[in-house]
């Protein structure tokens, strides 16, 4: 047991001493510096310079000798303390080789008080805290492999270049896309550091909409005084307890409708500092197939039937028709794409859009008919619709027609000569016993 017991105890201490070595940092980040090049004024938009940084990730704030040896090995780099561990994702960390890198970009921030309605309560005294004289930065940065967008406000002392995380927004989910009717839910999430004296006024959570220009409040929570703002939408919400537990400020969309495609701006609020990402949500709907007439009537020689299918219910616009024909044999002929109409949009917004096809029975290539198929390839997936359509009184028999009469034909010649061959060894028997009893 003794032995057991001091196995345990080394376990541990090597476990320690890891999360102590490597727990306190993970990779460097490559970015670029953004800021605004001084000197330029007037009606001239102002010049830009931009510049790469390697930003180091320190998890752990008090681990001073670590910082100092970071530090020591180059000056270009910038310490951040992150103790949420929020930039050390592994969506910001590709495979040594790997091609894929993630995006960072770092910007100078001014901190300032919001005047939307919904964030008043953070800055009533209007009094601007000795804490907000720093350096002030942005870092919005992008996952190699598009699974996470993050935003993050640093706070640096003046003139250093070790700034620590204050307030980080991401998703991990910013590309979603839902068909009609499901709930959807777009992921927000949001940690602040609590050694920060911001945190004691409070925060606010905005939800905002924009699709081709057009925009529109969706959601804006006071945490503070624990109040919505009025708005004009429909079936959105948050979860209140893991908004306040845990920070998740993900917006949850009851039921998705056309009108919800497009990009919608998380955006976290506290006293002078805000940040945001943004969560991409594409509606898309497969279209629903109908053919008439159905059944299709039976056709003579030289009679042109016209079959009509129509695509309704879909979204996007976006749709492709095609036709085919499945003979007897199983051979499939394209009857292209035939007569394709206008689309319509229809009250909720889908669209609906038809295509025709005549069938001229006088054409040797439709044979006696078959199985005439139409196909509409759209974004949410590929539908297809099926009607028989039959042709009596064929005046020339089809290849297939040829091919069944020979198969026909040489299994009566096979019938015949067994037949034969069985009549004749009988005969031949009978004789050969007559013989012996003659003899006798």
């Amino acid at each position: 047991m003794a032995n057991i017991s001091t196995i345990y105890k080394l376990s541990f201490l090597a476990f320690s001493y890891f999360m102590h070595v490597y727990g306190a940092s993970c990779p460097i980040l490559e970015c670029w510096f953004v800021q605004e090049k001084p000197g330029r004024g007037g009606s001239f938009h102002a010049a830009m310079s931009q510049e790469k940084s390697l930003l180091y990730i320190n998890t752990d704030p008090g681990s001073e000798e670590t910082r100092s040896k970071i530090i020591s090995i180059d000056k270009s780099l910038c310490l951040s303390s992150d103790p949420a561990a929020t930039l050390c994702s592994s969506s910001l960390h590709p495979p040594e080789g790997s091609v894929q890198k993630p995006q960072c970009e770092i910007n100078p921030f001014m901190p300032q008080p919001s005047t939307v309605q919904w964030t008043v309560p953070l800055t009533d005294s209007a009094h601007s805290p000795i804490y907000l004289q720093a350096d002030w930065y942005t870092a919005a940065l992008q996952g190699f492999d598009g699974q996470l967008r993050l935003s993050n406000v640093m706070r640096a002392p003046t003139a250093t270049k070790e700034p620590n995380v204050v307030l980080s927004v991401s998703s991990r989910t910013f590309m979603i896309r839902s068909r009609l009717g499901e709930p959807v839910v777009l992921d927000c999430g949001f940690w602040v550091d609590a050694s920060s004296p911001l945190t004691g006024s409070g925060f606010a959570v905005e939800w905002r909409y924009q699709f081709r220009g057009d925009g529109r409040l969706v959601l804006a929570y006071d945490g503070k005084t624990d109040r919505f703002a009025e708005t004009q939408e429909e079936g959105a919400g948050l979860d209140f307890m893991a908004l306040h537990e845990t920070g998740n400020a993900s917006l949850i969309l009851q039921e998705a409708q056309v009108r919800h495609s497009g990009t919608y701006i998380c955006t976290v609020y506290l006293p002078y500092l805000l940040a945001q990402v943004a969560v991409e949500l594409e509606i898309v709907e497969p279209p629903s197939l109908s053919i008439f007439p159905s059944p299709l009537p039976l056709s003579m020689p030289g009679q042109v039937v016209t079959v009509q299918c129509e695509a309704s219910g879909f979204y996007p616009l976006s749709l492709e028709f095609h036709w085919e024909l499945t003979g007897p044999g199983g051979r499939v002929r394209s009857l292209g794409q035939g007569s394709v109409t206008g689309h319509r949009q229809g009250p909720d917004s889908t669209y609906s859009q038809t295509s025709r096809v005549e069938l001229d029975s006088a054409k040797p290539d439709l044979g006696r008919g078959g199985e005439v198929t139409c196909v509409a390839v759209h974004r949410g997936g590929t539908r297809r619709a099926s009607v028989t359509f039959n042709i009596t009184g064929v005046s020339a028999p089809s290849i297939e027609d040829y091919m069944a009469m020979v198969a026909v034909a040489l299994g009566i010649y096979g019938l015949i000569k067994v037949v034969s061959w069985t009549f004749s060894s009988g005969s031949d028997d009978a004789n050969a016993q007559e013989k012996v009893i003659t003899f006798s």
